[in-house]
């Protein structure tokens, strides 16, 4: 036994409420689980014993199991989430109910297509986590080890699912995104912040958040995205402001 397993029959019964829905499938529908969890066990925890013991199609995404990673993003009593960081000692003594990240299209119960976060994060002009490895060293990036951690941000999703703008316009570049726009405003290491100013500056980007502070509430790892998301506002006033303050000085 691993030290993330739990001992079967061991501690308090909790029963689980989980979206199940497979690829392709037009809605979900809920299953309920009841296991027996020790008082420090993870959500992460317990969704292992279910797919070890109960149910072996349940599908999640998991890695680091120490809120690193960020693949173990979900929604859990209708709040953002990574499981394995999220004690069930939080989650209060009724049903829990777990779900997939919103805002993303879902592949298989609990795991989403991550696709549309990495395209928007990509402009940005910041590596990926994923990407460290391969860009590390290479021109305009510093020198490093390899999967170096260039940002705080990990990807996780958790941002984009709480935002009410992501989940009505498409369009919107997202917390995410804007949040890694700023950062490379504020160190470009080879980037042109110029370009990716402009790529904000749009009815889509940075302009169209409504500041409800959602995204800043659930991020696991303090990126604060609405704070970014208004200082590219900032940034970009300040600047519109210096070039009509020039223009007026050079009018004849």
């Amino acid at each position: 036994m691993t030290e993330t397993e739990i001992p079967r029959g061991a501690g308090q019964v909790r029963r689980f409420r989980i979206s199940r829905q497979g690829h392709g499938a037009a809605r979900p529908r809920v299953e309920e689980f009841e296991v027996a969890v020790g008082p420090d066990a993870s959500l992460l925890e317990a969704l292992r014993e279910i797919r070890s013991h109960q149910d072996r199609s349940l599908t999640l995404r998991y890695s680091c199991c120490h809120g690193s990673c960020g693949t173990c993003g979900m929604r859990v009593n209708g709040h953002e989430v990574l499981a394995c960081v999220t004690p069930l000692a939080s989650l209060g003594a009724g049903p829990v109910v777990v779900g997939p990240l919103a805002n993303a299209r879902v592949e298989h119960d609990l795991v989403v297509d991550m696709r549309d976060l990495y395209d928007h994060l990509e402009p940005a002009q910041r590596p990926l986590v994923r990407q460290d490895e391969r860009l590390a060293g290479q021109e305009g990036n510093p020198p490093g080890p390899a999967f170096a951690r260039y940002e705080d941000c990990i990807e996780c999703g958790l941002c984009v699912s709480a935002c009410p703008i992501a989940g009505s316009d498409p369009l919107y570049l997202g917390p995410a995104a804007l949040a890694a726009a700023w950062r490379t405003v504020q160190e470009p290491r080879g980037a042109d912040p110029s370009s990716v100013l402009a790529w904000v500056d749009d009815e889509q980007g940075c302009w169209r958040c409504h500041a409800s502070f959602e995204c800043t509430e659930v991020c696991p790892s303090g990126v604060d995205p609405a704070g970014a998301t208004m200082a590219l506002r900032r940034e970009l006033t300040r600047r519109k402001l210096g070039q009509i303050t020039r223009r007026g000085r050079h009018r004849p």
